[in-house]
């Protein structure tokens, strides 16, 4: 079939027809081609300028190269470059997209751009930059990522240095369901200002369907820096646009979060024994022609759809008819009861939301609860309620469906870390489930993905995903480095990926895996693959605690306490310490456990054990993925 994209814009300076060839040329190129042509065009404008012969350019040359704009007169010099370092901080990789993204359109305007991760940067030097964007997410009840806690704590210190003469703009991520929504991007921009730097654009707080707002607000923010430095932005056509970059990507479909793809399901599971009182799922997917690839320690998100129950309760309360047209941000059209289950976050109820309600409601008693003097009952309201529950105890006469779809925000995918390795299944990826099921304000509630799996598509069916990298959770480069890894619960997930990456790489180096649960014969997820891992030597230790099978409660960080001596010895042999699950206590006690085993076993005081744990996260010896 012919390649009809086109790759000259309709305003360059040719005419129609010069265009069409043009368009059909380069789509007709190979990248070969296109590198040879691109250093050929270097030579012939030196030939033009200077009257020198041009050099045939190199392959690495041709590659490099950055075509000027041909409408600029030679004699003019150009526009000095503001250069600009994008900070980011990370926990799930978005905020290290949009910083990847910032960079390209910074360069597409002429703006000298690099980034780097708050984990790799000293706060002191923060005092030799000229220009800065942050950008910065929000981990759980008002955090800091995990990889920015350090640099976190400095900058809010009296070690963070005097900042007169830079010019900042910061763009939070977070998500609204919690009650500190981006607060990381409200502290940064507040203490950037107070250490004397200058704001050249309003901060911007983003939720979770952050993608079009913050876009907008990257080209503005780098607008505002040209504006100060008295430089207009290169027009797209311009400069900084290399031919490799001109060049049309491949024909094949690239499955990715605008375009998630459609795994059928191979195989689910429920991994617990009869009598548990928990429901954890087994679930393989296929990825096969989908290009899909992924490494151990990465994540599969999930596109979800509702519950047809809840979306049907919500129909009920306010009267809507399921047919009545409503339209999202986009402007795209929908059913009512199609927009609710597939496009609408329709069971997190937060502050936000409630703010809405409230004025479109004109209802004062929830504007009184939303007074920052009634913080902790507003918690409290929101405590175990669903989205239903407010509709339901406040009611709004004559609510419109438009006036209901535009207060939900957009459903978002939720992400699981990878249980699998692809070089022991290749095309597929396999997940660890927890299916969440409670019951509150007398209705049974239900989580909305993990149900989605458990009960709403089954074997044959197709399910949208992509690959959510990890870098900063990852088995280390050097197969003969020992590994230490925590998993209670769904927290095994990715330490199951581990082994198998490295029983099919044949890494020699050795592996502790600490375990827990409520049941040793119910919940011992993945019990008989880890007894066939040790019989092999694939795994050396395995060290269980399940809380429920003793009179005290005993969990991993205890396990970890009674193996001190040894995992300290582990960890003075190099080894790379790994922990996986809830975030709001296990890791703490995890965390605190391995505080005092180096206390102990260094004999060593807090902090110095404090500084122990710093270099350990510097050289990325200690990693989390935790939620």
């Amino acid at each position: 079939m012919p390649n009809n994209r086109k790759i000259i814009p309709d305003n360059a300076p040719f005419s129609p027809e010069e265009n069409e060839w043009l368009n059909h040329f380069f789509t007709q190129m190979t990248p070969e081609q296109a590198n040879w042509l691109s250093g050929f065009v270097t030579g012939y404008q030196a030939l033009q300028i200077t009257g020198s012969t041009p050099a045939s350019p190199t392959l690495e040359q041709s590659a490099t190269y950055s075509a000027p704009d041909a409408s600029a007169a030679p004699a003019t010099p150009p526009a000095k470059k503001p250069n600009l370092t994008i900070l980011y901080g990370t926990e799930s990789g978005n905020s290290e997209a949009l910083a990847a993204d910032a960079k390209k359109l910074a360069q597409k305007k002429g703006i000298k751009a690099n980034i780097i991760d708050m984990a790799d940067l000293e706060v002191t030097k923060l005092a030799g930059l000229e220009n800065l964007m942050v950008i910065v997410s929000t981990w759980g009840e008002g955090d800091p990522p995990e990889r920015a806690v350090e640099f976190y704590k400095q900058f809010m210190s009296d070690a963070a240095p005097n900042l007169d003469g830079l010019n900042y703009s910061v763009l939070g991520l977070g998500d609204t369901s919690y009650e500190q929504f981006c607060k990381m991007g409200k502290d940064f921009d507040a203490r950037l200002e107070t250490l004397g730097a200058k704001r050249i654009h309003d901060r911007i707080d983003c939720d979770v369907d952050y993608e079009s707002a913050a876009n907008s607000w990257l080209g503005t923010s780098l607008d505002a820096l040209l504006d100060l430095n008295d430089v207009g932005a290169v027009a797209s056509t311009g400069t900084d646009v290399t031919v490799e970059t001109a060049m049309p990507a491949a024909t094949s479909v690239v499955y990715d979060k605008k375009n998630p793809f459609p795994a059928t399901i191979i195989d689910k599971v429920v991994l617990n024994g009869t009598g548990s009182a928990k429901e954890t799922l087994h679930v393989e997917l296929s990825l096969e022609e989908s290009g899909l690839s992924y490494k151990p320690g990465d994540s599969l998100a999930v596109v979800p759809t509702n519950c047809p129950d809840v979306v049907e309760s919500i129909l009920a309360v306010t009267g809507l008819s399921k047919d009545e047209a409503v339209t999202n941000k986009q402007g795209d059209s929908f059913k009512l009861f199609d927009y609710l289950l597939r496009e609408s976050d329709i069971t997190g109820l937060s502050k936000t939301f409630i703010q809405k309600y409230a004025e479109l409601g004109s209802n004062e008693e929830l504007k009184e609860l939303l007074k920052p003097e009634n913080k902790e009952k507003l918690q409290e309201f929101i405590y175990g309620r669903e989205i239903v529950d407010l509709l339901v105890d406040y009611p709004i006469k004559d609510l419109k469906a438009q006036d209901l779809a535009g207060m939900f925000r957009k459903l978002p995918p939720r992400l699981y870390s990878i249980a699998s390795s692809l070089q022991a299944h290749p095309d597929e990826v396999h997940l660890t489930v927890a299916a969440v099921r409670y019951f509150s304000h007398e209705r049974e509630r239900k989580g909305v993905c993990s149900t989605y799996l458990a009960d709403r598509v089954d074997k044959g069916e197709q399910v949208l995903v992509y690959i959510q990298p990890n870098k900063h959770f990852a088995l280390p480069e050097d197969g003969d480095t020992p590994i230490i890894m925590v998993g209670p619960g769904t927290g095994i997930a990715p330490f199951r990926a581990f082994i198998e990456e490295r029983k099919e790489t044949g890494a020699s180096g050795k592996n502790w895996l600490f375990f827990g649960d409520q049941h040793y014969s119910t919940d011992f997820l993945y019990q008989l693959e880890w007894q066939d891992h040790f019989k092999d030597g694939v795994l050396s230790k395995i060290d269980l605690a399940f809380s429920r099978d003793t009179p005290q409660k005993v969990y991993v960080q205890h396990k970890m306490l009674e193996k001190s001596a040894e995992l300290f010895a582990w960890l003075e042999d190099g080894a790379h310490f790994y922990v996986c699950g809830d975030a709001s206590k296990m890791a703490h006690d995890v965390h605190s456990a391995l505080k005092e085993i180096i206390m102990k076993e260094g004999k060593l005081s807090e902090a110095d054990a404090d500084e122990y744990l710093t270099k350990l996260k510097k050289e990325k010896r200690y990693q989390r993925d935790v939620y």
